[in-house]
């Protein structure tokens, strides 16, 4: 398949208006057949990553009755009494630890098209390892290939090993992932000591939120290699604060941006990115991009697409409108409705209908709907699990990410 003169953004360095090729799921030199789509106009990106999800969390509203914290286990505690997740536990009262019963598998996927309609085809989802059953379950990438921990304060609470075992089990060769000092108390503040303690600070950890690590601590983090998670719209509604986002760019830190749940994030990360653009307007456009680009796919030690538009590697195509002409500032303004096509090696996920033309499909495969009176498809069926959903809990529910 052929995209012509679309405005190809192959990474935060490079872009120019060429054509695009895609063949077998993978960008390639050129097309092997005839099918072309115009895309004059249009804007391509390398489709995003989300370093940072609690799939089964996307419910809503947001819940932090006593907010703001000075610790996050203070609202883990207080988060089961919650409203939202009384709510939520009318359909799903299960440990995070098996998810694979369909009322868990439901949450998740909604969760997936919460990652699906902002321009996500590859997501962490941070809870215990489930069955590999459950990450072959998706139409995008769930990341299978972790380990993980909860916190150094909380340990695995929710499941899994013991936080020395689910290190040693990485060979590193894959991600370790796990909060790091969430707050601003003495107990956040003691976590990184016990990270660096029990061998947990290594080039393949990646630290989700860092906000009361101290500018030493950081440059510790930087000479192990290591990543961060930054949820910044999380950070502030949780806690008032967020991690020290100066330094950790002064450094060279390899920074990424999740969304965390909606129960204390952003609606997705597009909004995340928008949030982010607007409360830290220092941060360059670019370096915004790389954070959901580049930088978490080095991060999550992904092997078949970087984060950029490359030849052989996995088509995880983002299109779009160009609403500004300077593709990167387009970028930091996207919305759903925005995304003219979104694929994932090389199939259709999301977009606007007039594009399925291209491509071999059912129509019972996919919902189509509109969005800001435009005709719009998306594989699956989110809409049948929602209905279960109204059923269950006998009213109609909202959720913000859907945008039908």
């Amino acid at each position: 398949m052929e995209f012509t003169n679309v405005l190809v953004v192959k990474n935060a360095r490079e872009h120019g208006v060429n054509n695009l090729y895609v063949t077998n799921g993978k960008y390639s030199v050129k097309s092997f057949d005839k099918i072309q789509a115009d895309c004059a106009g249009l804007v391509a990106y390398p489709s995003l990553i989300n370093i940072h999800d609690h799939l089964v969390g996307n419910w809503v509203p947001k819940g932090a009755p006593s907010r703001p914290y000075s610790n996050t286990n203070i609202w883990v505690e207080e988060l089961n009494d919650s409203e939202p997740v009384k709510e939520r536990d009318k359909y799903l009262k299960k440990p995070v630890g098996h998810l694979l019963e369909e009322a868990g598998l439901d949450l998740a996927m909604l969760g997936v098209y919460k990652n699906i309609f902002s321009g996500v085809t590859i997501v962490q989802d941070h809870v215990p390892r489930q069955k590999e059953e459950y990450y072959q379950s998706f139409p995008i990438k769930v990341i299978s290939d972790f380990q993980q921990g909860h916190s150094i304060t909380g340990k695995n609470w929710w499941g899994g090993d013991e936080l020395s075992e689910e290190m040693k089990k990485t060979k590193g060769k894959m991600p370790f992932i796990i909060h790091m000092a969430e707050g601003s108390d003495d107990l956040a503040r003691s976590e990184f000591s016990g990270l660096v303690d029990q061998g947990l600070l290594k080039s393949n950890s990646i630290l989700v939120h860092c906000t009361a690590l101290t500018p030493e601590q950081f440059k510790q983090l930087k000479a192990a290699g290591a990543s961060i998670a930054w949820c910044p719209n999380s950070n502030i509604y949780l806690l008032g604060i967020t991690l020290d986002i100066d330094t950790v760019l002064k450094l060279g830190i390899n920074t990424c941006l999740g969304t965390d749940s909606t129960l204390s994030g952003s609606t997705n990360l597009l909004k995340e990115i928008i949030y982010t653009k607007q409360t830290f307007p220092e941060i360059s456009n670019e370096t915004l991009f790389k954070m959901v680009t580049e930088n978490p796919a080095r991060a999550l030690m992904l092997d078949t697409y970087k984060g950029m538009i490359e030849q052989d590697v996995d088509a995880n195509l983002l299109l779009t409108r160009m609403n500004k002409k300077d593709p990167y500032e387009n970028f930091v303004t996207l919305n759903t409705c925005d995304i003219e096509l979104l694929m994932y090696v090389g199939k259709p996920i999301f977009g606007k209908i007039e594009y399925l033309k291209y491509f071999s499909w059912n129509a019972k495969d996919y919902h189509l709907f509109e969005c800001n009176d435009c005709k719009m498809f998306v594989t699956g069926h989110p809409e049948e699990i929602l209905k279960k959903i109204e059923k269950k809990l006998g009213y109609k529910k909202h959720f913000d990410y859907l945008p039908f």
